[in-house]
């Protein structure tokens, strides 16, 4: 489960459930995305959460971004991954392992922001409706 608000939970095990029976393909305002479910282990609880996202792919990384909806403060998935670095990711129907690594800034922050938001152009619009940078993370199969 994720550790969004009551109401966000609900939405995202909704999210989650239909991804799972569909084999990775959801429907509603993320149909056509490409999704990514992340488990990830609490910073302060250690509770394992999940919490579906979009993503691209660089190479063989998988690409997710801490927009929060360009929210003033980073989503707590976030912080559970930089306290955890290891996480387990579902794909369509595959489930593995993953090492997480944050860009706060720089080049290859940048870079890899510029292509999910030249593939999600709702991306831009988060960067400029907050005054943060937005990290990004990528995940890479162990």
């Amino acid at each position: 489960m994720s550790d969004a608000p009551p109401d966000m939970r609900d939405v995202n095990q909704k999210i989650i459930e239909e991804f799972r029976a569909n084999h990775g393909v959801v429907g509603g305002p993320f149909e056509g995305a490409s999704m990514i479910l992340v488990t990830h282990t609490g910073a302060k609880s250690g509770t394992q959460r999940t919490t579906p996202l979009v993503h691209t792919r660089d190479g063989e990384r998988y690409v997710i971004i801490a927009s929060k909806g360009g929210a003033p403060d980073n989503p707590d998935w976030y912080h559970n991954l930089r306290a955890n670095p290891r996480a387990t990711v579902e794909v369509g129907d595959k489930r593995f392992e993953v090492e997480v690594e944050v860009y706060t800034d720089g080049p290859e922050q940048e870079r890899l922001f510029d292509g999910m938001a030249e593939a999600m152009p709702n991306f831009r619009d988060y960067a400029t409706n907050t005054s943060r940078v937005i990290p990004v993370v990528t995940l890479t199969r162990v």
